[in-house]
């Protein structure tokens, strides 16, 4: 048998919702993307809700490409500043 290691709960909290609310409530779960029970315990506890974000290999990728893009525009204002810096001291040819 295997075992977790999360915490046993065993208090159940019941409350009524109107229509509206309800509605509410779902869309804020959807949106966070997490089960209704851990939106209610992380409204409890926590300041502020935070929605769980996923990794997929496409933003992997995507994370990869921008790193590679920040690394050229890096390069490209040295370069910029080069130029800059030997026009400023000897002037325009």
């Amino acid at each position: 048998m295997k075992r977790y290691n999360t915490p046993h709960r065993h208090r159940v909290i019941k409350t009524r919702l109107t229509e509206e609310e309800y509605a509410e409530f779902s869309d804020r779960v959807t949106l966070c993307k997490m089960s209704q029970a851990e939106f209610i315990r992380q409204a409890l506890i926590k300041p502020s809700i935070l929605p769980v974000i996923t990794v997929s290999p496409v933003n992997d990728e995507l994370l990869s490409a921008v790193g590679k893009l920040t690394a050229e525009y890096g390069k490209i204002g040295g370069n910029l500043n080069q130029i800059a810096r030997c026009l400023n001291e000897y002037g325009a040819p």
